[in-house]
């Protein structure tokens, strides 16, 4: 096996292309949930004990637990039928499209099938830490192959060094992901790729051909991937008849977006908070974020972490429009910034 990299604490976690952070992210999802100190037992505590238990809060907050939207579910349900049925094809495996408008919960909807699948090929195969179940990458702006190439090899921890060109890279990648058992691979922003220019058709021949080579199921993931070039021509139509499509969107004001907001009030982690706050102004919070899962995360996230540094403990209206939000919410809104108190 490759030898991996050594990486500081604090950059656990940061980026899911290498695999110890991967590994890192994996064992924070399954990792035990925070407990809830009382008041007297947090005024129990000394100082330093304080600090490292707000601190640990400030956390808990950063990356607040995800929430099974109906578009997670359906990604993993289609996401595991296709790894089954996978494992028997020698080629043609078919793959999974993760397409949508911007922050619409799509990458957390890659990375929640591929922490499924390790958990599920750890209970299949226990004690078999040389296993690399999930490879996750991301395409970089103007893709060459090479650069495809380079970011499998650093997720794996190979070297890479300016003389190995790509079928080095490509043979080197192909025999870890093999001996590996890798069964799935992750890649985001696939928009990237443009089949417009030469660069970008080279781009899609590499993924192609690794999808070939490795014996694993993969799932592309980007924005608005139905209305792109990766879809159209002679090599358009090879992924689109070996892709099955899932779309997210924002989320209307129903029974499933009140549900959200419920779930992320449940989560908090603050002393002075009464619970169902947030549930009475979820279609304020609608209203505000357009929808949008990644922008309603950001709002109850910021807003609990503002309730932590100034001391008040608790969220209410004021507080969620004090966090300023994403310019593509505010376009939706059709106005400026918003004043505390002020509501739209």
């Amino acid at each position: 096996m490759t030898t991996l990299p050594d990486i500081p604490d604090d950059d656990f976690g940061r980026h899911l292309t290498t695999l110890p952070s991967w590994r890192e992210f994996v064992a924070s999802s399954t990792s035990d949930l925070m407990i809830m100190l009382t008041r007297g037992e947090y005024a129990a505590l000394g100082k330093e004990e304080k600090y490292t238990y707000d601190e640990d809060r400030l956390d808990h907050h950063a990356r607040l637990q995800v929430v099974a939207t109906s578009a997670i579910r359906h990604t993993v349900t289609c996401g595991r039928r296709l790894i089954i049925l996978n494992r028997g094809a020698i080629s043609a495996r078919r793959g999974l499209l993760v397409t949508g408008p911007a922050n619409t919960g799509k990458t957390i909807a890659l990375t929640q099938l591929g922490l499924a699948h390790e958990l599920q090929d750890r209970r299949r195969h226990p004690g078999q830490d040389e296993r690399i179940p999930v490879i996750y990458i991301t395409v970089p702006p103007a893709a060459t192959p090479r650069m495809i190439a380079a970011e499998f090899a650093r997720f794996l921890g190979l070297p890479v060094v300016s003389r190995a060109n790509i079928t080095d890279l490509t043979e080197a990648v192909v025999g870890v992901c093999t001996r590996a058992r890798t069964g799935l691979v992750l890649v985001d922003e696939i928009h990237n790729i443009s089949l417009h220019t030469r660069t970008g058709a080279e781009a899609s021949d590499t993924l192609k051909y690794f999808s070939e080579r490795i014996p694993a199921t993969f799932v592309y993931a980007g924005i608005n991937i139905e209305n792109s070039s990766l879809l159209s021509g002679t090599r358009g139509d090879q992924i689109a008849a070996r892709f099955t499509p899932v779309t997210t969107h924002p989320f209307p004001y129903n029974s499933e977006w009140k549900a959200l907001v419920a779930q992320m009030e449940a989560n908090l982690l603050l002393r002075e908070h009464k619970p169902g706050t947030l549930t009475r102004l979820d279609r304020f919070l609608h209203t505000r974020t357009g929808g949008m899962i990644g922008t309603l995360s950001h709002q109850v996230r910021g807003a609990a972490v503002d309730a932590i540094l100034t001391g008040t403990e608790k969220i209410a209206k004021a507080g969620l429009l004090a966090v300023d939000l994403d310019v593509a919410s505010r376009r939706k809104r059709g106005g400026g910034p918003e004043k505390p108190g002020q509501s739209r």
